[in-house]
């Protein structure tokens, strides 16, 4: 039994490397695992899956590169393995449509998953970040299925330029916070363990990968963190036979 767990790609035409990297990754490694997990941000901006229906008509290549995404894990997923998709705070409106697709299932986050013989919590991770209110604030309103339900109303041209506004203003913002800010609030990690009654998590978001042992309702615990992936390098955890989370880098050149 080996389950693999991925995040932050940010998959987009802009990055070929990373995209062919990740295909050579799923065809090589992840062919034949009993399941996938891969949470959020796995592509750098979704503006719905209708983007799915501009095929080579989508002068950004976002579409193309979507339908070819789909269809290599949809041959993953009919070779026998799961696959789950999480949201991540870029493309927060993935849909069914893109899920079945690619032969995948949508999973809340958070989510509590059994592996390795344990309950696991998986989660984005951006929900940790508390002290980053504006963040929060932004976070809460585009989870809310009423804007987003406007938000896919509009014309497909006026989201690709939505989506754009979006990153630009997000870079600005983040340029001028505390390194702290954009990281996981300590106290809301051991908070959001408890309440779920696990002693380990498993996320992203935050690009910083690590493994941390902490303390939660007197017990010892641990914080997975996976990186995200760039041009000659990513990051996978491997949970195998039983055995405990594995983090570790991966040679994608």
């Amino acid at each position: 039994m080996t389950t693999l767990l991925i995040s932050d790609l940010h998959l987009h035409p802009g990055a070929p490397e990373i995209t062919e990297g990740f295909l050579k990754w799923l065809n090589e490694r992840a062919r034949g695992c009993d399941a996938l997990f891969i949470l959020g941000d796995f592509f750098e901006a979704w503006i719905g899956d209708d983007l799915l229906d501009l095929g080579e008509h989508d002068p950004t290549g976002n579409a193309a590169l979507a339908a070819r995404i789909a269809a290599a894990l949809k041959r993953l997923a009919d070779g026998g393995t799961a696959i789950y998709l999480m949201h991540g705070n870029r493309d927060f409106l993935l849909g069914e449509r893109f899920a079945s697709e690619a032969g995948a299932t949508l999973l809340p986050d958070p989510s509590v998953v059994a592996l390795g013989g344990q309950r696991v919590l998986l989660m984005h991770g951006d929900s940790l970040c508390t002290r980053d209110e504006a963040y929060q604030a932004f976070r809460a309103q585009a989870r809310n299925p009423l804007w987003q339900e406007q938000v896919l109303s509009m014309p497909i041209q006026d989201r690709i330029a939505l989506a754009r506004q979006l990153r630009d203003q997000s870079g600005e913002a983040n340029s001028n916070k505390a390194e702290d800010i954009m990281d996981v609030t300590p106290g809301e990690v051991v908070k959001v363990m408890a309440e779920h009654g696990v002693t380990t998590l498993i996320h992203g978001h935050t690009h910083r990968p690590a493994v941390h042992e902490i303390e939660v309702d007197g017990q010892p615990a641990k914080r997975f963190v996976l990186g995200d992936w760039q041009p000659d390098k990513g990051w996978e955890i491997v949970v195998e036979n039983g055995s405990e989370p594995r983090l570790q880098a991966l040679t994608l050149s």
